[in-house]
């Protein structure tokens, strides 16, 4: 068995060429030599609307993310609710996040890409109609937990599915797409919700899911997940579709046959598979990095900006408007630039910015405490949450774009709920504490988060590879040959 895999492994990296990859020991990267460069056939029109549709559903994450912000007084005021029922029924989200990240992995593999999605979107629209027409307390925590539970299966679907249907050469950009519209969904709501009653804000945030309702009977599954259930024959159609009819795709048909082939051969299906020493490295790095992003405060500034802008003395629509801005250019730099400077720079930047950025926001509360610098301590607190926001939306969507890299097809939907359901379970402590920490200290807070992303950057420096301008089986032959 192990002679079967060593030699698949060996069979890919010589495909690969000897001009081209480049294994670094001292730093732990792997490159290529032309990794940013991009063909015709990398970008077609059925590529195009499988990202569009991949963005909708990222931007109706974040609407459901962001909904509970604007809207709380008015809630409980037309339904009666007490704090505690509120509390509830923001916090239950994260409840069916875990859900949905427990089985994301497997639900995924089991049904295929493309039926999750159009599953997962009926249960999407149908949880907003769910809190647009409630009249009582039950129906509405069923929509936000129908919500949540979208969100906890469609996080890891959307960076899996998109970096199994595009080429090594726009796989980076194409897949940060998502991590971008999530963070336009939020904002979305921030902004739209200060001027519209909550139930018609909920019956806008459906129209993500209704956009995707055509195309998604136009896009293509996942050419590896074919190959993974055995539907060799359905390969080719697929791959054409998405490079043209023109592109000639037979030897990256035939990479992906072979090495889902050996994969069989060499290895079992299985929970417990993902727990061989050959994927230990990939596991805890990835799972390591979505932990210590989730520790390090994501889920507090983005739940929580507007509170953060208040408490600093900052006007909240500036700010979050501001906040919304900033994402969008840090986010589109981040897409240009991903498949040219490569994953680990970009990963390294984005974490030190994360880190320096929750210590300028602890600073300027502790300035504020003890009436130093009054002037100046909003600035800094702007320009710290500006500064993590941006970095946020690089580092979520490369530490996403990492898991969908590192796996193979035969143990990622393995490792797709494990990663998926800690960094779920670690943003919920975070986001549920985040009051308690402020009413104890949000310098110590801001702080304490800014020593985890410091931990986050440690890691990325030690144990992250360099992945761009390789195919997957590229990557997961010569990851698994070094663990060999």
């Amino acid at each position: 068995m192990e002679q079967q895999r060593t030699e698949a492994t060996e069979s890919l990296l010589v495909r690969q060429g000897n001009n081209n990859l480049v294994y670094n020991e001292e730093n732990s990267g792997v490159g290529v030599g032309d990794g940013g460069s991009v063909a015709v056939s990398d970008v077609t029109t059925i590529l195009g609307l499988s990202t569009f549709v991949a963005a909708c559903i990222a931007f109706g994450s974040g609407c459901a993310l962001g909904y509970s912000s604007p809207t709380q007084f008015s809630i409980m005021e037309d339904l009666g609710l007490s704090v505690a029922e509120f509390s509830f029924f923001g916090s239950i989200l994260s409840i069916g996040s875990l859900l949905g990240a427990a089985i994301s992995g497997k639900i995924t593999d089991l049904l295929g890409r493309k039926l999750t999605m159009r599953i997962l979107n009926l249960f999407y629209i149908g949880g907003w109609l769910a809190i647009a027409f409630t009249k009582t307390p039950w129906l509405l925590d069923l929509g936000r937990i129908s919500l949540g539970f979208t969100i906890g299966i469609f996080s890891y679907l959307m960076p899996i599915y998109i970096s199994e249907i595009t080429t090594k050469n726009v796989r980076g950009r194409f897949t940060a797409i998502p991590a971008l519209t999530v963070g336009w969904g939020i904002s979305f709501m921030y902004v739209v919700g200060s001027f519209v009653s909550w139930r018609t804000l909920a019956l806008i945030a459906t129209i993500p899911g209704l956009l995707q309702l055509l195309p998604l009977f136009f896009i293509p599954e996942s050419p590896r997940w074919l190959a993974k259930v055995g539907r060799d024959e359905e390969i080719e159609d697929v791959l054409l579709c998405l490079r043209g009819n023109k592109a000639d795709i037979f030897n990256e048909a035939a990479e992906i046959k072979d090495f889902v082939e050996s994969l069989k051969r060499s290895s079992k299906e299985g929970m417990l598979e993902i727990f061989q020493k050959k994927y230990v490295r990939q596991l805890l790095t990835v799972a390591g990095m979505i932990i210590l992003m989730n520790l390090g405060g994501v889920n507090a500034f983005a739940f929580y900006s507007g509170v953060i802008f208040v408490s600093a003395g900052l006007s909240r629509m500036v700010g979050l408007t501001t906040l919304a801005a900033t994402q969008t250019i840090v986010g589109i730099v981040g897409i240009l630039l991903i498949d040219k400077l490569g994953r680990r720079p970009l990963l390294l930047v984005s974490t030190a910015v994360l880190c320096f950025s929750s210590f300028l926001t602890g600073l300027s509360f502790f300035l504020k405490e003890l009436n130093l610098w009054e002037q100046g301590s909003p600035v800094l607190a702007l320009i710290g949450l500006l500064m993590y926001t941006g970095s946020t939306i690089v580092g979520a969507g490369i530490t996403s774009l990492l898991l969908s890299e590192l796996f193979p097809i035969n143990v990622k939907g393995s490792a797709g709920s494990i990663c998926n359901f800690m960094g779920s379970f670690t943003g919920w402590i975070v986001a549920y504490y985040f009051n308690f920490l402020r009413e104890w200290s949000s310098t110590g807070a801001f702080f304490i988060f800014s020593a985890f992303c410091c931990t986050n950057f440690i890691l990325s420096a030690t144990m992250v590879l360099e992945t761009k301008g390789r195919t997957l089986e590229e990557i997961q032959a010569s990851v698994s040959h070094s663990s060999v």
